[in-house]
């Protein structure tokens, strides 16, 4: 071979050599990147070529395929019950993306999950067509509906647990919307819908009681959002405690008040309370029972501030949020419920009645309840419960699992009897539940700068049937159409708790 020849040739294999380098780097290093971009049409029309796995409730699936005529989206997804469960499904959609659960778990729903491929090849060779997996969820049917009619037309939300397992049973946010609008195949009417969904969602937002829009119908507000949780945080001020074995339910703490009334530090203004003659020499008991902000915090001050921390903690304060080591994913990713440090005595006083920088989210402050009424293991809370094949065989399930233990069992069932006083005998009469073992603790929570803003209203509990089911519960409203004056935990998210909790142990 002569010299040019040979040099030609030794050019073209380099050009062979580089073509078969770049095509293995596509197709190999670069296949997945490529695949899953968001401006690759192909792999969005293939999504949407087959049908799409379903999220089962109780067995029964809560969404569907729907077959249209549209060449490039032939299979949309539909919501049977759009807002009673968008917080916990998300939303698919053709031009704006997923959310939550249909994001999380969208590799099962699309049948692109690896654990399917046996699956879908025997269903390619019976001419039966590619379809998705299915996602099985831990809600109760009925306490979910009970919690989204209790709240459909206010804002706030609700969380229910099984205290035993950490399954949510229910988890509602109001306002919320409906799915099936982003679900469309119109670009314009998705994109209108969509704007009309988030148009403030960039507004700023400097602090859980201040400067937010409270009609954000896409925010899960039982996961995302935190809320002074006013009195329902006595019950872990009354663990904190008792805990510290100096005090039993029926002991008398000292409060210093002057003129029957409880001033702050080197101050001449005071705690109010609004039951002030009775709670002046109350046990701690009746204090729960009461909601005495007096008594609890000088029982605050008494147990200190690490050890009312420490025992925020316990329960998940600080630490099972996003930002922390140790983030709380259920499978959607919850903030973080936070105590805080450096109070002084004033801060102190109004921090251990779930005032001041105190801030939780309604699953926290469910995780609480579940606790006490778990004998003190706080169990992890989980929303899927099994992801399933096509023809329903389980590919995973979720285990049980214990995030802490936060008191002890005789703490708990010291704090089961005294929140079952609250219901029996003092503010939480409307949870009441006939042949129910129930317990709670109702909330008024200050709200705006200066108070300026009706107070949100909370309740949390527990309830026990007579075949041993349990439920834990936590409400919280934002706002409604009652006066201030009208606005309580007992009033307006007692009732709401109690619905759920019938769901859930009345047969």
């Amino acid at each position: 071979m002569n010299k040019p020849l040979r040099r030609v040739s030794v050019f073209c294999l380099i050009l062979v050599a580089a073509l078969m380098l770049r095509a293995n780097w596509v197709q190999v290093v670069k296949a997945d990147d490529y695949a899953n971009n968001s401006h690759n049409k192909r792999a969005i029309y293939e999504k949407y070529s087959h049908p799409r796995g379903d999220f089962l409730v109780e067995g029964k699936p809560i969404t569907s395929s729907v077959k249209t005529d549209d060449k490039q989206y032939e299979f949309l997804r539909k919501y049977e019950f759009g807002p009673m469960y968008a917080p916990v499904t998300g939303f698919i959609s053709p031009f704006v993306g997923k959310n939550l659960l249909e994001s999380i778990d969208d590799d099962i729903l699309s049948g692109k999950d690896s654990r399917l491929f046996v699956r879908k090849v025997l269903d390619t060779v019976t001419n039966k067509g590619t379809r998705g997996g299915n996602v099985a969820l831990t809600i109760n049917a009925k306490a979910q509906e009970a919690a989204y009619n209790g709240l459909k037309d206010k804002t706030g939300a609700a969380v229910a647990i099984d205290p035993d397992t950490g399954k949510v049973l229910a988890m509602v946010s109001t306002p919320s919307y409906d799915p099936n609008v982003l679900a469309q195949n119109d670009r314009n009417a998705v994109a209108k819908a969509y704007d009309g969904l988030t148009l403030d969602t960039n507004k700023k937002r400097k602090t859980p009681d201040t400067n937010f829009d409270p009609k954000m119908p896409m925010d899960n507000r039982a996961l995302r959002y935190t809320y002074a949780p006013g009195s329902t945080f006595k019950l872990i001020t009354a663990a904190a405690a008792l805990s510290t074995g100096q005090f039993k339910p029926d002991t008398v703490p000292t409060v210093p008040l002057s003129g029957g009334k409880l001033f702050y530090p080197n101050s001449n203004q005071f705690l109010p309370d609004s039951h002030p003659a009775e709670c002046a020499g109350a046990s701690l008991q009746k204090a729960l029972e009461l909601s005495c902000n007096t008594v609890f915090a000088s029982v605050g001050q008494q147990v200190t501030q690490e050890k009312v921390k420490a025992q925020a903690d316990a329960f998940g304060f600080n630490n099972f949020g996003k930002g922390s080591q140790n983030p709380l994913d259920i499978p959607s990713r919850a903030a973080m419920s936070v105590f805080p440090t450096g109070l002084d005595q004033g801060q102190l006083m109004r921090s251990s009645i779930g005032q001041d920088s105190v801030a939780a989210t309604p699953l926290q402050m469910a995780m609480v309840v579940a606790g006490i009424a778990n004998n003190g293991k706080v169990m992890k809370p989980y929303v899927v419960d099994e992801l399933r094949a096509q023809n329903l065989s389980v590919l995973e399930k979720t285990q049980p699992q214990v995030a802490g233990e936060a008191i002890t069992p005789e703490v708990a069932q010291m704090l089961q009897d005294m929140m079952k006083g609250v219901v029996d005998n003092g503010t939480g009469k409307s949870a009441q539940i006939p042949g129910v073992t129930v317990g709670g603790k109702t909330g008024t929570a200050q709200h705006g700068e200066n108070n300026n803003k009706n107070p949100y209203a909370w309740f949390v509990s527990y309830a026990k049937g007579a075949d041993g089911k349990k439920v834990a519960v936590a409400v919280v409203v934002e706002d409604s159409d009652a006066e201030r004056n009208e606005i309580s935990g007992s009033g307006l998210a007692g009732p709401i708790a109690k619905a759920i909790m019938e769901a859930v142990v009345k047969k």
